[in-house]
């Protein structure tokens, strides 16, 4: 029987990697779930809850650990949590692949195959696995209330016999998941939305949502997707064109929300320190590329400043303040990507290595990183 533990979190983390639903399911593919006390309690699942559903609850990490096959964290698994994990286990969780080399190479020296759920491929097979894509679209709508909680204004336009309220401008930098859920979010609470991105096929999503495109749309910016579906770099010569464009654009804006994230590199700046202070005063910037650096010149990275007026939050982990709907989306994309390893008769580990989701995702093997993108050989 393969036996499968899931740990608690970092006191930084409140989700978890499992949900009671999912410990259900695993149960009925003939796994032994063992879950860590109190892993799930800042996702309001109790271990009487996991209980209820035929997992196990152990009092300790190590007793959790002890003999599992499978491992399921939210993060990487930290420094003394490594030393702890059998050597042949398997381990599955969002690894940031590329913010901590040395983290990699102790899974890779404790002999765990690991796989990081960042690196899911983007084709139709694994969409019920994309954890990228689950977790952002619970940010895009935090960042959305969470800015119309700091701005001290109302976000629609408001009809009074004391006269007429005007709606707030809220314009969105990034249409990917996160930036297509923040538009449709600030266009449910009334706003004026607008959004740019660099995407040509972002154009119309956008614009199906009901906000206004903003972009510099010459030849450059009709190639710039990658074939997986992601932002390319683009020229300095584009960047300073759709600059002047944004800057022109940002100073009438009351609320911008930026997501541009580049897979393994720092965030790119999309708002100066200028653009910023053309800002009205009052205005608020959730800047969703904080992890890396940030979108905006100004920001913190988990903190909120302010700066000539304007507020600049610099959240971490949005998707982690709905610990809840965050910890269920996680914990189903972790089911249809273990289910995969299942022989479902048997209950057994039967791992096709040819699969191209399971060589996608898989990053540590046999003491080494073996992941193209992490590696001399795929550089």
């Amino acid at each position: 029987m393969t036996k499968l533990a899931v740990l608690a979190e970092s006191a930084q983390e409140p989700r978890v990697a499992l949900s009671p639903d999912a410990a259900k399911k695993y149960i009925s593919l003939g796994c032994d779930v063992v879950v860590q006390a109190g892993a799930g309690e800042r996702s309001h699942f109790s271990d009487q809850d996991f209980q209820d559903v035929g997992a196990k609850i152990a009092a300790t990490a190590d007793e959790a650990l002890s003999g599992a096959n499978i491992i399921l964290k939210v993060r990487r698994p930290e420094a003394d949590e490594i030393a702890k994990l059998p050597g042949d286990a398997i381990v599955a969780a969002m690894l940031d692949p590329f913010g901590d080399r040395s983290g990699l190479e102790q899974l890779a020296g404790a002999g765990v195959t690991s796989f990081s759920m960042e690196f899911m491929p983007r084709i139709t097979r694994a969409q019920s696995m994309d954890v990228l894509s689950s977790q952002s679209n619970l940010a895009g709508y935090k960042a959305v209330i969470d800015a119309a909680a700091y701005f001290n204004q109302a976000l629609p336009m408001m009809m009074t016999a004391a006269g007429t309220v005007p709606a707030a401008k809220v314009f969105v930098m990034g249409a990917g998941v996160a930036g297509l859920q923040a538009i449709a979010t600030a266009r449910r609470l009334g706003a004026i939305v607008t959004a740019t991105d660099v995407r040509p096929a972002a154009k119309e999503q956008v614009e199906s949502l009901g906000a206004k495109f903003i972009a510099v749309e010459d030849e450059e910016f009709k190639e710039a997707e990658t074939a997986g579906g992601y932002a390319k770099e683009m020229s300095d010569e584009y960047k300073k064109k759709q600059a002047e464009l944004v800057a022109d654009h940002v100073k009438n804006q009351n609320a911008v929300i930026t997501t541009a994230l580049i897979p393994g590199r720092p965030a790119p700046e999309l708002i100066s320190k200028a653009m910023v202070e053309s800002m009205p005063a009052g205005a608020v910037i959730v800047d969703l590329a904080a992890e890396r650096g940030g979108n905006c010149a100004v920001t913190e990275p988990g903190k909120t400043v302010v700066h000539n007026g304007v507020s600049i939050m610099g959240p971490l982990n949005l998707a982690g303040d709905l610990a809840v709907n965050a910890s269920s989306l996680y914990a189903r994309n972790l089911l249809a990507f273990i289910t995969t390893m299942i022989d479902n008769e048997k209950g057994e580990l039967a791992i096709d290595w040819e699969d191209e989701i399971i060589q996608g995702t898989l990053v540590t093997r046999d003491g080494k990183i073996v992941h193209p993108a992490l590696t001399k050989e795929g550089a």
